[in-house]
């Protein structure tokens, strides 16, 4: 049917459903921006993390105790198929983690002098070497500062945000960690 016999018949009285053809350009239109869409997504370099690949098929993990970023960071580099051992002789690289240290300040005060924001700082030292001593990656440190508002009357709001504000930068310290390591190469 042209659009000129649709124009007749609505003049006559006749309903005809002028929506028909727009609904099929309408779908047509959203595919070809979805399509638009994906190729400047990919276009742009975008892609999904994926796993992680290493130099080394494992690692030994030299913490001086058995910290909470240190365990994670085993779970999340056997995950990721690396086969984290016991000793140092055992490991193709060793990843030293001197320190992890959390602090805490005050950011602002109000104008009674009562405390309104705290920050939040997770340090995080480590270095990558093999069992020579040799350098695979060098020594580097990781900064994470989160901060949040104080009100006296939510302490235990607060003490449970401050709580899941530093298990959040441990788990970020991880993932940057787990990042760095896939830049390390093998001494030559």
């Amino acid at each position: 049917m042209s659009w000129s016999s649709r124009r007749e018949r609505v003049e006559r009285g006749c309903r005809v459903r002028e929506d028909a053809a727009p609904a099929g350009r309408r779908h047509v239109v959203r595919v070809l921006v979805g399509l638009a869409l994906s190729v400047a997504l990919a276009a742009c370099g975008f892609h999904l993390r994926g796993d992680f690949t290493y130099a080394f098929s494992t690692l030994y993990i030299n913490s001086p105790t058995a910290t909470p970023l240190a365990t994670e960071l085993r779970r999340a580099l056997e995950g990721g198929g690396t086969k984290v051992v016991d000793t140092a002789a055992a490991g193709q690289a060793i990843l030293d983690i001197p320190g992890v240290t959390d602090d805490k300040q005050v950011l602002s005060l109000s104008g009674g002098g009562r405390v309104r924001e705290f920050q939040l700082t997770k340090r995080v030292t480590f270095a990558l070497h093999d069992a020579n001593g040799k350098d695979w990656l060098p020594a580097g440190e990781i900064v994470i500062r989160r901060s949040y508002t104080f009100n006296e009357s939510e302490v235990l709001a607060r003490a449970h945000e401050e709580a899941r504000l530093l298990r959040e930068m441990q788990t970020d310290a991880v993932q940057q960690i787990m990042r760095r390591l896939q830049a390390a190469r093998q001494p030559a």
